[in-house]
């Protein structure tokens, strides 16, 4: 692919850029992202800030990035920020619209509420994690965000308390679709989790028109889990 000359140049001095610019056209736009303003927002928003400085090397890689502890504690404990082509693949799927008021349950380091701040009018993301909480509302600061509120809450428990949203998002995998959230969407809403249980997890899309619940699941994916949302047993006698 032949790139603008300006494009060009700010690769030249700018190394970042030209690794942002080769993660989305060599990981992300083949997995069939090809919403042209998902693929512009991920060029714009940078990853690499929303990344612990002692991962700083992974920014752009196609992999989980530990965001406390150690990395086998992190993924254990859903602590990670997602691949980046996940994140870009749910933001297309669920075909945010700039009136969209987004609840995200699990904020990490803020990155998944950035690029949905983007697209969306309002953003409210939770964080059970006090610490990761604080990196969120750093993170998103520092980015000049200022339509994204981060909550410092269980979202197992605590979204009930906020009402009604036109987008749910899960950034990291349940064993099933939460019922209590499906209520929480207005009419017209979608709802995107990672659903399932080890080696099979599906991305699942629910979509709420009247009073009823349309489900897809387009594509297979593994992720880390969210904390505190039901198990039910995968056994029956």
């Amino acid at each position: 692919m032949n790139l603008p000359l300006n494009r060009l140049a700010e690769q030249q001095s700018d190394p970042q850029a030209a690794a942002r610019y080769h993660m989305i056209e060599q990981q992300i736009r083949p997995w069939n992202v090809l919403d042209e303003n998902v693929l512009a927002l991920l060029g714009k928003v940078r990853r690499e800030n929303f990344v612990p400085p002692e991962h700083a090397s992974l920014a752009f890689m196609d992999l989980e990035i530990p965001l406390a502890g150690t990395p086998e504690e992190a993924a254990a404990k859903g602590w990670c920020m997602l691949a980046p082509r996940i994140e870009a693949r749910v933001l297309q799927d669920l075909k945010i619209q700039p009136t969209d008021r987004v609840l995200e349950i699990g904020a990490g380091s803020g990155h998944m509420a950035a690029l949905l701040a983007g697209l969306a009018r309002e953003v409210v993301t939770l964080e059970i994690v006090p610490e990761l909480a604080e990196m969120a509302r750093e993170n998103l600061l520092g980015a000049g965000i200022s339509n994204v509120e981060v909550k410092q809450a269980d979202g197992a428990k605590a979204a009930a308390a906020l009402g009604q949203f036109d987008v749910i998002v899960l950034s990291g995998s349940v064993a099933q679709v939460p019922e209590a959230l499906l209520a929480q969407l207005r009419d017209g809403g979608r709802l995107g989790a990672i659903v399932g249980h080890l080696p099979m997890m599906r991305f699942t899309l629910v979509k709420k028109n009247g009073q009823q619940l349309q489900t897809v699941q387009p594509w297979d994916v593994v992720t880390a889990r969210l904390s505190h949302f039901e198990e039910p047993s995968r056994f029956t006698f």
